[in-house]
């Protein structure tokens, strides 16, 4: 397996917890809190737990095991763009 890592060679990221703002704007739930898997290497871990890279025209969200994407989150003025192909699941925590 090749470790991948962000395109300009930095590693400055916040944690996945950056992603608790954008996504609520798309769910209903506190996406952070869920538990994704990684499609690349396998490992789990809560979203709040993924390197979030913020330089670009969204967020990128890698993996912090294999630095393997994610997570990537575009948002426009009336639309945003959600690619998750890189989380083979997400289990979302359900309130009693």
């Amino acid at each position: 397996m090749t470790t991948t890592v962000p395109e300009d060679g930095h590693d400055d990221y916040l944690d996945g917890n950056a992603l608790a703002g954008p996504l609520s704007e798309l769910f209903a739930v506190d996406v952070t809190a869920a538990v994704s898997r990684c499609a690349h290497c396998g490992s789990t871990g809560p979203v709040a737990g993924l390197r979030v890279y913020a330089r670009g025209p969204g967020l990128t969200a890698r993996c912090s095991t294999c630095s393997g994407v994610v997570l990537r989150l575009v948002r426009g003025s009336d639309t945003a763009w959600l690619d998750m192909r890189g989380a083979v699941t997400v289990a979302v925590p359900l309130a009693d």
